[in-house]
């Protein structure tokens, strides 16, 4: 059965945050989650390379690895993945058509990505994963993945003001949805987050008596190389990895340095990679048995695809990242200024946003004086009333904020901007396509 006539009628109940549908859907299924231990990760940014990072490593070092990410960029089967390989279609299907016979006539009707957080919790139970890495969808304390009762470690990777229709205007209302997936006495990893952000996140943690860590961003040593300072050290329960001070912070008692290859390109990565490593430091202390052998192949052998990708397109080179909100968008652009190769040279944008985005935030953030700006519509509606944004509106809105960029262009589809760009490019200028990952993820489906 193809997976899309399977899933897509689930589309039309969009977004419809709360635990009661997936629970009692998990329950029919056998409650799969709970013979799973699992790693879950949530944050604004950031969640989808660290959950690379651990699933890499944890395979490496000889564990059978679960991962569940979203969305997926070309195929519904890139959500689900064993040590680093997707599910294949038919195992996908087959597990499609069991989540969808649990739900009966009379039911509450459940979303899309309920049915395919179910059928991921399904298939790991199935394949006896040793352990599933898990990333949160929407927010945190009301996803379809927050129905483990007692995580190995919990992650939050950073909080910025994004999704604030379903998760809080302010970036203290979204720590509060995110903090959200802190279990009793779970050990929770936490990156360098606003104030009103880590205030939330910290108070919730110490309500529940979680050790708190949260490391500093590793250091990079050499092009593609980093070092991460370790050294926590103790046990697992009510005060922790280590001893726990007045704040909850878990202390280092035992310092050591790790070097490891970094292979996904932005300086956000030395703090994603951190987080990644602080876990898997915690994990080690509960007995997990990770080699530093199996930490530095692991990180190498990281894949995130869409991230401040590399590519090409008909001969010229091409960036790919979704950048799709404002935090996003500045590391982008810390990127690209510190390319050797720009030197302040004008760029050729490609981008297309959801109406629901922080536009004027991400122009700010991207465009400068003698860019070149090529907009297009997003051809996915991934949910009921998410649509792709008027293209006029943003042209203006683009002119408002940077009146002295080169061009602005409306085209009709991805490839035709594509093609104006790179007819337009010299051979060293460099071309961005960004805005959102589903744009990303239309442009790699042609290279597949």
């Amino acid at each position: 059965m193809d997976i899309d006539s399977v899933i897509q009628p689930f589309q039309r109940f969009g977004v419809h945050l709360g635990l009661d549908r997936i629970v009692k859907l998990l329950a029919k299924l056998g409650n799969p989650h709970h013979q799973i231990p699992v790693i879950h990760v949530a944050g604004t940014n950031g969640k989808g390379s660290v959950c690379a990072y651990l699933s890499s490593v944890l395979t490496e070092a000889g564990y059978r690895t679960g991962r569940y990410t979203s969305p997926h960029l070309v195929d519904w089967t890139e959500r689900i993945c064993l040590n680093e390989q997707p599910i294949s279609s038919e195992e996908l299907s087959q597990l499609l058509e069991k989540v969808q016979a649990a739900i009966r006539a009379g039911d509450e009707p459940a979303t899309q990505f309920e049915v395919i957080t179910a059928a991921a919790w399904l298939y790991f139970a199935q394949q006896q994963v040793d352990i599933a890495v898990v990333e949160v969808g929407l927010g945190g304390r009301l996803d379809a993945t927050n129905v483990c009762l007692q995580p190995l470690v919990t992650v939050i990777t950073s909080i910025s003001r994004e999704h604030w229709q379903q998760l809080g205007s302010t970036v203290a209302e979204i720590a509060r949805e995110k903090a959200g997936i802190l279990k009793p006495g779970c050990p929770v990893v936490i990156g360098l987050l606003p104030p009103d952000a880590e205030k939330v996140v910290r108070s919730r943690a110490l309500e529940l008596q979680c050790p708190i860590f949260q490391p500093q961003p590793s250091r990079q040593i050499a092009p593609g190389w980093a070092e991460y300072e370790g050294g926590i050290v103790g046990k697992q329960g009510g005060r922790g990895v280590g001893e726990q001070g007045e704040q909850g912070e878990i202390e280092k008692l035992r310092h050591h340095f790790i070097k490891y290859p970094l292979p996904l390109a932005g300086q956000i990565q030395l703090s994603n990679s951190a987080l990644a490593l602080a876990t898997l430091e915690i994990i080690q202390q509960q007995g997990w048995q990770i080699s530093k052998e199996a930490i530095a192949q692991g990180m190498a052998k990281t894949q995130w695809l869409g991230r401040m990708q590399w590519t090409t397109w008909k001969n010229h080179k091409l960036l790919l990242d979704g950048a799709h909100n404002p935090a996003a968008a500045q590391v982008l652009r810390e990127y690209i200024d510190s390319l050797n190769t720009v030197n302040n040279k004008p760029i050729h944008w490609v981008m297309g946003m959801f109406s629901d985005k922080d536009h004027a935030d991400i122009f700010a953030a991207l465009l400068r004086p003698g860019d070149r700006l090529y907009l297009v519509p997003i051809p996915i509606e991934p949910w009921p009333g998410r649509t792709s944004a008027d293209l006029h509106n943003l042209a203006s809105l683009a002119h408002n904020l940077c009146p002295n960029l080169s061009d602005r262009q409306i085209h009709p589809d991805l490839f035709t901007a594509l093609d104006s760009a790179t007819s337009s490019a010299t051979t060293n200028d460099l071309i961005v396509l960004c805005g959102s990952l589903y744009l990303v993820g239309e442009f790699l489906q042609t290279q597949t």
